[in-house]
């Protein structure tokens, strides 16, 4: 209990503040005084306010040394434990997803994304590293590329999605991407183990597919005798054609 009496027992000055500063009919019954300061407390009020369950009015109340005037300093309306209120805000880079972005959108990479490097940095810490070859493109207009982690990361990302082993579709293939002869070769490290789909029938066409991907648009996949058209017996009743009876 706040150890300053007058400021405690002044509800009805607290109430009259809410009332002025809210909607009639939105301030509720007094629910607790809290002490804030030396001669300072705050009275709550439940709010009635529709769509505002668990919120309550908040009136800050205060007076100066030997002084019986009570100043009211504001009157807010604040959340209560069981508030119902608006999830925390999300940055929108944290809330974007893979193909959320629209024609227009804009999502520059992070100053210190992992996943870049400058050109010329390209490879550096192993000289047997195929990335030392994109140090060259410093010169054609390309000021960063892939770092190792980047190309490591894009490599885990496609091996564990659609276009990898593990995929429904290449579970039930008949051969794998990498003897197909639709697949056609990338350039750069990647290259050993992804190619590009080029089979316009194929649910992949155009994309990235791992080696061990695979589908039944393969280039050597073949019908099976079951699976194949069939030549039909003549039927039993002929529909089709004139009959020929013996007369009697």
């Amino acid at each position: 209990m706040p150890t300053d009496a007058q400021l405690s027992a002044a509800v009805d000055t607290a109430r009259a503040a809410a009332d002025g500063a809210a909607d009639a009919g939105t301030v509720g019954d007094h629910l607790r005084v809290v002490e804030d300061g030396e001669r300072l407390v705050s009275h709550h009020f439940a709010c009635l306010k529709p769509g505002y369950t668990g919120w309550y009015w908040s009136v800050s109340i205060s007076r100066a040394p030997e002084s019986d005037e009570i100043t009211v300093n504001d009157v807010v309306l604040l959340p209560g434990d069981d508030a119902i209120v608006a999830p925390a805000w999300t940055p929108y880079r944290d809330r974007i997803r893979p193909g959320d972005l629209s024609p227009g959108d804009v999502l520059p990479p992070d100053e210190d994304d992992a996943r870049l490097v400058p050109s010329w940095a390209a490879g550096d810490g192993d000289e047997q590293t195929p990335d030392r070859f994109f140090a060259r493109e410093v010169g054609l207009g390309r000021e960063w590329v892939l770092s190792f982690e980047g190309r490591e990361m894009a490599a885990e990302r496609w091996q564990e999605g659609d276009q990898g082993p593990d995929a429904p579709i290449a579970q039930q293939a008949s051969g794998v991407c990498h003897s197909c002869g639709f697949m056609v070769s990338l350039a750069g490290p990647l290259s050993e183990r992804f190619g590009v789909c080029a089979n316009g029938m194929a649910n992949d066409d155009g994309r990235v597919v791992s080696f061990d991907h695979g589908c039944g648009a393969h280039s050597g996949a073949r019908l099976s005798r079951a699976a194949s058209a069939q030549k039909l017996p003549d039927p039993v009743f002929d529909t089709l054609t004139r009959d020929e009876v013996e007369g009697l």
